[in-house]
């Protein structure tokens, strides 16, 4: 296995200098986050290490430099947009810069690309589910043409009220994961998986990684604390925000010695990339690489 973080943290910084601060904290791997140009549509969003859109043969070829002479390597492209939205120009928009996001990739001699699968909130599984079939089988079949793998994350994306009912992404529990991968049979889809959004759930999440080993493309190491007497006060059907704390490994609910244990167990070897969105740090860019770097000595003794 290979510790990294995911560059959306530190969108202060350019590519260089987001690879220079892994280096010199010893982080084996980046995910690099490939977000359009432009404003951030939300909160985690937005920010771009990798401009897909400018991507020459020749930048592509600097890019690899880069990262051979800093001996970081990039785990993946992330890119998390809702390519189910409701508003059908922003769907189009996020499906047109996914396949960027892919073709990316393989330039860069990449084989991962990290997403949501996206989803209609004001609507059940069921009714979004053709769509998720029109939109997802030819994003798949180019990334199975380019040799890369799609990495969907389990986030419900259901916690503000331009989320709810449904949330903004329906690959979240293994009935949803069956189904699709059972649809979309292919070595090239796989799982993004966050041990952090079961907890949310109130989820195991060891039989699901027993059952789905061979679909674990790479993950995220996120935690999170389940405010139980703030739930007690608001009820599971308010919003998650209300009642729930993301933070660093080691700091939430998450057993890390089993999780990584299990991990181990099962002969998992790709990435593991620790994902910040605790600002229980602080917000400005020292508190949050002082907390990857609480988070990274927190995982760093299973990667020894």
């Amino acid at each position: 296995m290979q510790l990294g973080f995911v560059s959306a943290i530190l969108p202060e910084l350019n590519l260089e200098q987001v690879l220079e601060f892994a280096a010199r904290e010893r982080f084996a791997c980046v995910e690099i986050v490939c977000w359009p140009v432009g404003k951030a549509e939300r909160k985690f969003a937005g920010v771009t290490h990798i401009d897909v859109d400018d991507l020459s043969v020749t930048r592509a070829t600097e890019i690899r430099a880069l990262c051979a002479s800093r001996q970081v390597a990039i785990s993946g492209l992330g890119y998390y947009p809702n390519p189910l939205d409701p508003d059908l120009q922003a769907a189009r928009r996020a499906v047109a810069h996914l396949q960027k996001v892919i073709r990316a990739a393989a330039r860069l001699g990449l084989t991962q690309v990290n997403t949501f699968v996206g989803r209609d909130h004001t609507r059940t599984v069921d009714e979004n589910w053709p769509r998720f079939l029109k939109t997802w089988r030819p994003l798949v079949a180019l990334a199975e043409d380019h040799g890369v793998r799609i990495g969907i994350e389990n986030c419900p994306m259901s916690f503000s009220r331009d989320e709810w009912p449904g949330g903004k992404n329906l690959a979240t529990s293994p009935a949803i994961w069956r189904r699709m991968f059972a649809d979309i049979p292919s070595a090239h889809f796989g799982l993004n998986f966050d041990p952090s959004h079961f907890v949310l759930q109130f989820m195991e999440w060891e039989g699901a990684l027993r059952e789905f080993k061979g679909k674990l493309f790479h993950l995220h190491a996120k935690d999170m604390n389940i405010q139980r007497q703030r739930l007690n006060e608001v009820g599971i059907f308010a919003f998650p925000g209300q009642w729930h704390l993301p933070r660093i490994p080691g700091f939430g609910d998450i057993n890390w010695a089993a999780f990584m244990g299990l991990l181990t167990e099962l002969g998992y070897t790709g990435p593991v990339c620790i994902e910040v969105e605790d600002e229980t740090f602080g917000k400005t860019l020292p508190d949050r690489q002082r907390a990857l770097c609480v988070a990274r000595n927190v995982l760093q003794p299973y990667f020894a």
